[in-house]
């Protein structure tokens, strides 16, 4: 087995990757939110975010395996972090530098690995996004471009920790993280040729709760609004609150037909939360859904201007 060398610039780049004070934190949906997304992508049964510390890769998010840290000397990502471009093995059992590696001998029996590194704005390679697979397997020249772009929406997490993406109050994206994470996934969709759809959300009566509940009951509406978002959509969607009361979602690989289902099941899954949590209200909302045209304007502010007015129609 060979053990990864360290790069030249080591001292700085733990330096860096540090002071995001990132490592030992708890998962994020913003990461996670990525690691689904290549798990579907390329069909695999195990994603990654990797964050290779000193000694160390530890699993900012991880989907497919229990553990959250690994050996730094046994890593595939050690390896990744020295090149500039996807760090790919085909056959980890075929491979002299991995073959009797104890993660291709025992769990999680890695035999394919590709990762792609992830990089801060001073050029350090922090870690990689990575995909892993049981049998061996190839990567066509489309799905290598797929998973660049994935890093490339993992590294602007990276960066964003410390700005804020999300919404204070129900800790999701804001509308900041929602646009950074949306025109990115459309960007992929469009390639990949997969269908796409955005809701507009917009809570119904919301003055009204505050005016005649209190404020504090008006947030806590909006909590749960977004706690029941979290719930009724799919793990790969993207959802935010953009306003007040305004909310949206970006559903992946989803057509017109797919996403009023979804939107139905959320309706049932807010009348059910109001009448089992004995509210003095319905939470209701208006919506606007726009099928995502690839052959027209995608950008993410005509679509979100295209759902808005549909959804003021409908209310």
């Amino acid at each position: 087995m060979q053990e990864p060398a360290f790069p030249e610039n080591e001292d700085s780049r733990l330096e860096t990757l540090r002071s995001l004070h990132v490592l030992d934190t708890p998962a994020e949906e913003r990461f996670d939110r990525l690691t689904r997304l290549a798990k579907q992508l390329f069909h695999v049964p195990i994603a990654v975010v990797s964050l290779v510390d000193a000694n160390r890769q530890w699993f900012k998010s991880c989907f497919g395996v229990d553990a959250t840290e690994t050996g730094r000397d046994i890593s595939f990502c050690g390896h990744a972090i020295l090149g500039e471009g996807i760090f790919l093995i085909p056959n980890a059992t075929e491979d002299p530098r991995f073959s009797d590696n104890p993660l291709v001998t025992g769990p999680p029996h890695i035999h394919f690995y590709a990762g792609c590194p992830l990089s801060a704005a001073d050029g350090s390679k922090l870690g990689t996004l990575c995909i892993i697979d049981t049998v061996a397997r190839q990567l066509a020249d489309d799905e290598l471009t797929a998973l660049k772009d994935l890093a490339s929406m993992a590294e602007q997490e990276l960066m964003a920790v410390q700005l804020a993406t999300l919404d204070e109050l129900t800790n999701i994206s804001n509308r900041r993280g929602f646009i950074s994470l949306a025109e990115k996934s459309l960007t992929l969709c469009h390639r990949q040729q997969i269908n796409a759809s955005l809701i507009f959300l917009d809570l119904n009566k919301f003055k009204q709760i505050n005016d005649n509940f209190g404020h504090a009951e008006g947030d806590r509406a909006l909590i749960a609004f977004a706690t029941l978002l979290k719930q009724s959509f799919r793990e790969s969607d993207i959802f935010a609150r953009i306003g007040g009361d305004e909310f949206v979602v970006l559903l992946t690989g989803a057509n017109n037909n797919l996403a009023k289902h979804v939107i139905k099941k959320f309706q049932l899954l807010l009348q059910a939360y109001s009448k089992a949590s004995k509210l003095e209200y319905q939470l209701t909302f208006s919506y606007g859904l726009v099928s995502v045209d690839f052959e027209s304007d995608y950008s993410i502010d005509s679509l979100l201007s295209q759902a808005d007015s549909l959804m003021y129609e409908n209310k």
